[in-house]
């Protein structure tokens, strides 16, 4: 497992920043820079179960292990999706984590992705653009 940093600078609260991340209309939007339809399905509270899909049911679903709105979410990969149908899989420590440091009416937004080698380059090359929506989302939506 490979354990990869990205992160961002936005001019607004971190309740406005963590709206956009989760809520589901501007999911879709900020996710798109991994795969046009992206949405998740499922309840953000801690011990919970999300699938994060695409729009042919391809994905992955995963477990929070811990919430602190406005402020920390951590997400654990559990297993992957293909046409609706989940398969276990064992991705060791596997975690999606997303800080929020609050400064000055600005968030400092931090990714951590424990991933496999399988999975580094597409994080690489798709993590910096979903952050810049997730910016511009943040700082232009009303």
């Amino acid at each position: 497992m490979e354990k990869l940093h990205f992160d961002i600078q936005i001019n607004a609260e971190p309740e406005k920043v963590w709206s956009v991340l989760w809520d589901d209309f501007s999911f879709r939007q900020w996710t798109s820079a991994f795969r046009e339809g992206s949405f998740y399905q499922g309840n953000l509270k801690e011990n919970e179960i999300i699938k994060f899909l695409d729009p042919q049911n391809n994905g992955m679903f995963s477990k929070i292990v811990k919430l602190v709105p406005n402020e920390e979410i951590t997400f654990q990969h559990l297993g992957e999706i293909y046409n609706g149908v989940e398969t276990p899989q064992n991705f060791e420590s596997g975690t999606e984590n997303y800080i929020l440091t609050e400064n000055e009416n600005t968030t400092h937004l931090t990714v951590e992705i424990q991933t496999s080698e399988e999975f580094k380059s597409f994080f690489e090359e798709n993590f910096p653009n979903a952050l810049s929506n997730v910016k511009h989302l943040s700082e232009n939506q009303f």
